[in-house]
C-alpha cells in the first residue's frame, strides 16, 4: 500500500469515528507529555524514586517549548527530533546509572565502563543460561532503539501541538515560566524536593563532569603509579622476617562487613568465624584482623585485587590497565624479587588468557581449565572453593620444593547470584569433582534468589560461611608450622544484599603458628581471631601494602620512574 492511500485510509478512519479519533489524538498526546516529562525527571538512583521526584516543573521543558514555538515547521521537526534523541539518550544513561549503582555502587562511567557490559553478557550466560542472555542482550538493544525512537516521536508531536495554536501556547508557557520563577525564588517543595526543577541541565553536568574528572585521571594516576615507596628497594631488604614461611594471599569473593554485622546473615557467618577461630586454636594457628576499605563495590573483583597487592588506589578500569602495564610493585612480586620465594597464582574464576600474571610476578597460573575439575559449575564459579583449595594443594602447595611458596588464591563460591551454593564433602572424596553433581542439580537456581532481596542476603550469607569453612578446614588440613595466611574479601556484595547505604569495608586476617609473626603486627590494634570487632582499625584497602612490607622488615627506597 502506498503513502497516500494509507493517509486516505486514516482519513476515512478518522472520518467514520470521529470521537473515537479525537480520543486517540489527546491519549497519545498525553503519553507523549508524560513521556517527555518523565525523561526530563527520570533519577539515576533508585533511592530517589518517589512521586515527588515526577511533580515537578522542568525548566528544560520550558526552554526546548519556547524553541520550537517559534521555529517554522521544517527547523521545528530537526530540533524537536535532535531534542528526542539527546533526551533518549541522557534516559539511557540514567537507566544505566540505576542498574550501575544498584550493583557496583556507582554511575556509569561512558569512557571506562563499555567493556563491563560484555562481562555482564558473560555473567548472565553463566547464572541464566546462554540463550537468555542473548535474548537478554538484543532485549537491550531494542529497548534503547525504542527509548530513542520514542522520544523524538514525542518531542517532534508535541512541537506540532506547540505550533497549532502559537498565541495560546505563548500564553501558557509565559504562565508555566512565572510558575517555575516563583517556585524557585520562593524555594517550594514537595516532601522535601523542590517544585522548580533543573534535572536534566544537572544531569549534564554531572556526566560532563564525570567525563573530564575520567580523562584527568587518566594522566594524573599514571605518574602517581611511577612513584613507589619500595620501588628500589634491594631484594635483600625485603620482607627478611618472612624468610623461610609458606605465604598464601586468598581472597574471598564479595567477603565485605555485611556478612559480619547485617541482621540476616551475619548470625550464620559469625558462627562460622567464631567456629573456625577455635578450630584454628587447636591446630595451633592463631590470627588477628581488622577492617580495609576496597576500592571497589558489588564487582569488579580484580580493582579490589590489584588495590591491596600495589599498595595504588585502582577503582577504575583505566587504572587497572595503567597499574597493570606498569612496573610498581606488587607484594608476591615483592616475594619472588628476593629469590627466595617460589610464586604461583591460583585463579578458578580466570578462563581466558591472563597477561597480569606477569605484574604479579607470578611463576606459574592455574585457571580453571587447569585444574583438573570435570563437576558442574556453581553459577557463575567455574568449581566449589573446596575443590580449588585441593586441587592448590595437589598441584603445588603440597609438593616438595627448594624454596618455600608464595601464593595467589582467589576464591569464587560466594560470588553472586549465591544459587547453588556448594557443600562441604569429605576431602578425600573430592576426586576430579564429579562428586558435586548431585550437589549442584539439588540445589537453588539463580532466578529463584535474584528476585528477593531476603532470599539474596541469607543465600549470600551461606556462601560465606562455606569459604571461610573451605578455607579454614584447609588450612588445619595442610597448614605447616611456617605457614602464614593473609586471607580478605575483595569487596562488600552489592545493594541488593549490602543496602544503598552500605560502607565498603572488608575484613582482613592474617592467620600463623609462629607467634612472632602476629606480635610483629602488635600496633595495628587489629582483633584477636577472625571475627574483626566493630570498632576495630579501618585503612584504606591501598594502605595494605606498605604497612605489611614495613612491618615484616622491608626497607623504603622510593623510586620515581
Amino acid at each position: 500500500m502506498r503513502p497516500w492511500q494509507l493517509r486516505k485510509g486514516r482519513r476515512g478512519w478518522q472520518g467514520a469515528h470521529p470521537v473515537a479519533a479525537r480520543r486517540v489524538s489527546h491519549g497519545v498526546t498525553l503519553l507523549a507529555l508524560l513521556l517527555v516529562a518523565a525523561a526530563l525527571l527520570l533519577p539515576n538512583k533508585e533511592a530517589q524514586f518517589q512521586v515527588a521526584a515526577f511533580t515537578r516543573l522542568p525548566v528544560e521543558g520550558l526552554l526546548l517549548g519556547g524553541v520550537l514555538l517559534v521555529l517554522p515547521r521544517r527547523p521545528r521537526v530537526a530540533v524537536a527530533v535532535l531534542g528526542g534523541l539527546a533526551l533518549g539518550v541522557l534516559t539511557v544513561l540514567n537507566l544505566t546509572d540505576i542498574e550501575f549503582n544498584q550493583y557496583l555502587g556507582r554511575s556509569f562511567d561512558v569512557v571506562l565502563d563499555w567493556e563491563l557490559l560484555d562481562d555482564a553478557q558473560s555473567y548472565l550466560a553463566d547464572t541464566l543460561g546462554g540463550t537468555t542472555a542473548l535474548l537478554a542482550a538484543a532485549g537491550v538493544v531494542l529497548l534503547v532503539l525504542a527509548v530513542l525512537t520514542v522520544m523524538a516521536l514525542a518531542v517532534v508531536r508535541l512541537g506540532d501541538l506547540l505550533a497549532r495554536d502559537k498565541a495560546r501556547s505563548t500564553r501558557g508557557l509565559l504562565f508555566a515560566s512565572v510558575v517555575w520563577m516563583t517556585c524557585m525564588a520562593l524555594d517550594i517543595q514537595i516532601s522535601g524536593v523542590p517544585v522548580a526543577s533543573q534535572h536534566t541541565v544537572a544531569m549534564v553536568k554531572y556526566h560532563d563532569q564525570a567525563l573530564r574528572t575520567t580523562i584527568r585521571d587518566e594522566r594524573d594516576f599514571a605518574r602517581t603509579a611511577e612513584a613507589d615507596q619500595f620501588g628500589g628497594t634491594p631484594a635483600g631488604e625485603l620482607v627478611p622476617d618472612l624468610r623461610g614461611k609458606d605465604m598464601i594471599f586468598t581472597f574471598i569473593e564479595s567477603y565485605g562487613r555485611s556478612a559480619i554485622e547485617d541482621p540476616i546473615p551475619a548470625p550464620g557467618v559469625t558462627k562460622t568465624l567464631d567456629t573456625s577461630t577455635e578450630a584454628l586454636a587447636e591446630a595451633g594457628f592463631h590470627a588477628r584482623t581488622g577492617w580495609l576499605t576496597s576500592a571497589t563495590y558489588g564487582g569488579g573483583s580484580w580493582l579490589g585485587h590489584s588495590t591491596f597487592m600495589s599498595g595504588l588506589w585502582v577503582d577504575n578500569q583505566n587504572r587497572y590497565r595503567t597499574v597493570t602495564s606498569s612496573d610498581h610493585l606488587t607484594l608476591t612480586e615483592a616475594f619472588k624479587k628476593t629469590g627466595a620465594w617460589d610464586t604461583v597464582g591460583v585463579m578458578p574464576g580466570v578462563q581466558k588468557g591472563w597477561p597480569e600474571s606477569k605484574w604479579y610476578g607470578l611463576d606459574k597460573v592455574y585457571n580453571a581449565f587447569q585444574m583438573g575439575y570435570a563437576g558442574p559449575k556453581f553459577s557463575w564459579s567455574t568449581m566449589p572453593d573446596q575443590y580449588a583449595l585441593e586441587a592448590f594443594q595437589r598441584l603445588e602447595h603440597g609438593k616438595k620444593r627448594d624454596k618455600p611458596l608464595t601464593s595467589f588464591v582467589i576464591l569464587t563460591s560466594s560470588h553472586q547470584p549465591w544459587a547453588p551454593v556448594p557443600e562441604m564433602v569429605d576431602w578425600d572424596k573430592l576426586g576430579d569433582g564429579s562428586v558435586y553433581k548431585g550437589i549442584e542439580a539439588a540445589g537453588n537456581r539463580p532466578a529463584d534468589v535474584l528476585t528477593s532481596s531476603t532470599r539474596s542476603s541469607e543465600e549470600y550469607g551461606k556462601s560465606v560461611e562455606y569459604s571461610v569453612t573451605a578455607l579454614t578446614q584447609w588450612l588445619e588440613r595442610y597448614g605447616k608450622d611456617d605457614t602464614v595466611l593473609v586471607v580478605l574479601g575483595d569487596h562488600q556484595p552489592n545493594a541488593r544484599v549490602s543496602g544503598d547505604h552500605a560502607s565498603r569495608d572488608v575484613p582482613c586476617s592474617i592467620i600463623a603458628k609462629d607467634p612472632k609473626v602476629l606480635d610483629k603486627i602488635a600496633d595495628w590494634g587489629w582483633t584477636e581471631g577472625l571475627r574483626p570487632d566493630h570498632d576495630a582499625p579501618v585503612w584504606k584497602m591501598s594502605d595494605f601494602r606498605d604497612r605489611f612490607l614495613t612491618a615484616y622488615g622491608s626497607t623504603p627506597h622510593p623510586s620515581k620512574g
